[in-house]
């Protein structure tokens, strides 16, 4: 059985991919700051406690896991987002935050589980994309979009040093999902608004994480990307939303 680590695995995305991984036979280790180990008995998973943004204890995280057998998929999907607000008036802390953890926090699970991979012989690192990894962008989203964006030059780039190896570096989108983190800190009034394109556009955990899960043990040449929202599916999706009754939110 293939064990894969998923951190940011104690809910949303990150819950449901673990989820999905276990019923296809993988032994997954999941990671959080909290939460872990109710989330670790409710998935039968092996739960650890981690702030991605140390990399001591990124390195005790890999030992956690490859005592289970060697880690054959690192899925960096930990993360957070910011209260949505102008740059100029996002506070310091929520600013260092969302970049800590959402970058720094990628990279040093990358360069952990990049170092042990090359050592074991094979593996693949999984960075998850989000919204502005495409180079879209959205006022009240500069800090998290930025992010994002970067994590995918991040890939990109880890991708181009792990060419000849054994080991691979791939993207893993899972386009606009219906979760806290998508739906964090809109005012009522405008959550109404924003409704209506979240009912053509987005999905449900458990509609995505299937997919995301198959992706990742069938997986893709370095530097792929396992998307589950293609430009064609936006364009279908926008075509027939006349005719389809989509509601979310019921």
């Amino acid at each position: 059985m293939a064990v894969v680590v998923v951190t940011g695995g104690t809910r949303g995305i990150g819950f449901g991919m673990a989820k999905e991984l276990i019923a296809r036979g993988a032994t997954v280790v999941i990671c959080g700051r909290s939460g872990v180990d109710e989330a670790a008995a409710e998935l039968g998973a092996t739960g650890v406690v981690c702030d991605m943004t140390d990399r001591a204890q990124v390195e005790a995280l890999w030992e956690k896991a490859a005592a289970l057998g060697p880690v054959a998929h690192w899925v960096n999907n930990a993360g957070v987002t910011t209260s949505r607000k102008h740059l100029a008036d996002l506070p310091v802390a929520e600013l260092e935050t969302v970049v800590s953890a959402n970058l720094l926090g990628v990279m040093n699970g990358s360069a952990v589980a990049v170092r042990h991979m090359l050592a074991q012989g094979s593996g693949t690192v999984w960075n998850m994309e989000g919204f502005g990894s495409d180079g879209r962008t959205m006022p009240n989203l500069t800090a998290y979009g930025a992010t994002k964006r970067a994590v995918t030059y991040v890939t990109d780039s880890l991708a181009k040093e792990l060419k000849g190896t054994p080991v691979k570096a791939a993207h893993l989108s899972p386009g606009m999902v219906l979760t806290d983190l998508l739906t964090h800190d809109y005012a009522p009034e405008e959550l109404e608004k924003t409704k209506k394109i979240f009912n053509i556009l987005a999905d449900k955990v458990e509609t995505v994480t299937p997919f995301l899960a198959e992706g990742i043990l069938k997986g893709v040449k370095n530097g792929g990307r396992v998307a589950w929202l293609t430009g064609g599916k936006i364009a279908f999706r926008f075509a027939t939303a006349g005719f389809r009754k989509r509601d979310l939110f019921s």
